[in-house]
């Protein structure tokens, strides 16, 4: 039944942000789930602070994604036994330009906590590093799980019919929300005056 949510369990979304995150936050509300996104950075900010923290709002929802949730997903795994992780991704360079673009020229204190820098612009290399390093750990730590263990490319194309089987819920009749995809469609629709879009197509810019 469409928007039916089937599995019991806790769903962490452990991709860094720009790698579809408001997307995923799209679509998981649309399978009627509670999500829980990006916890504000109060100090005193430590990962111990963090982690304790983000445990306990974990009993109020069903999905979570964005930071802190990506940077904590061990020792998520160890405290609620039986979850579900989903490594949202996208293309190296896409990614850190994106970041570049989103963020570039602000700083913040959960971005200094986990790259090092809180802005992107003049430590890309730095981040593009942390990037990798992030999605290479996930992949080894989950390595022998795939019952608990998902890889998600929203901008190879993916969507429902890769995420909703992991997750134990029926496909949507409704497309996937890309939502930022859109975004960019109207603007190039109202600066074309209407006409049809074709340059954001092939850049295909998640977020």
């Amino acid at each position: 039944m469409d928007g039916q949510h089937m599995f019991q369990g806790k769903i962490f979304f452990i991709g860094f942000p720009k790698t579809g995150t408001t997307s995923v936050k799209k679509a998981l509300r649309q399978l009627k789930l509670r999500v829980c996104g990006l916890v504000p950075a109060e100090p005193p900010l430590t990962r111990e602070h963090l982690l304790e923290r983000a445990s306990a709002l974990v009993p109020q929802y069903d999905a979570f994604q964005n930071c802190p949730w990506a940077m904590l997903y061990r020792e998520l795994d160890e405290r609620f036994p039986g979850s579900k992780f989903v490594l949202t991704y996208r293309e190296d360079q896409r990614w850190i330009d994106s970041v570049a673009r989103h963020f570039g020229g602000e700083s913040t204190a959960m971005r200094t906590l986990v790259f090092g820098h809180g802005d992107p612009l003049g430590n890309e290399a730095i981040y593009l590093s942390r990037y990798r390093e992030h999605n290479d750990a996930v992949r080894e730590y989950f390595r022998d799980r795939p019952q608990d263990f998902l890889e998600f490319g929203l901008t190879q194309g993916e969507g429902w019919e890769r995420l909703c089987p992991f997750i134990e819920a029926p496909i949507p009749a409704k497309p996937f929300p890309h939502a930022n995809r859109r975004v960019v469609q109207r603007f190039f629709e109202k600066l074309l005056g209407g006409g049809r879009e074709t340059r954001p197509a092939a850049r295909r810019d998640v977020a």
